[in-house]
């Protein structure tokens, strides 16, 4: 279950446009499997996947998309 208030209209988070529920969606699932770690598997899922060895912090998301940012506006 996807626990982004994104999907539901009665709150404020709710995404007007399709761009920016993309990009919300892209976010929480980077999150979910970099930074969350998993009750069963007792790591991320991106780490079980043999994706990354390292667990993310948020600041590493933030980092990421601020790079890929500057690289795309040039």
């Amino acid at each position: 279950m996807v626990r982004d208030r994104r999907f539901t209209r009665r709150t404020n988070a709710f995404s007007k446009k399709v761009a920016n529920n993309a990009h919300a969606v892209a976010i929480y699932f980077t999150y979910y499997s970099f930074v969350r770690i998993h009750e069963t598997l007792r790591v991320t899922p991106a780490m079980a996947a043999g994706v990354t060895d390292k667990l993310w912090e948020v600041s590493d998301i933030v980092s990421m998309l601020e790079r890929w940012e500057n690289n795309h506006n040039k």
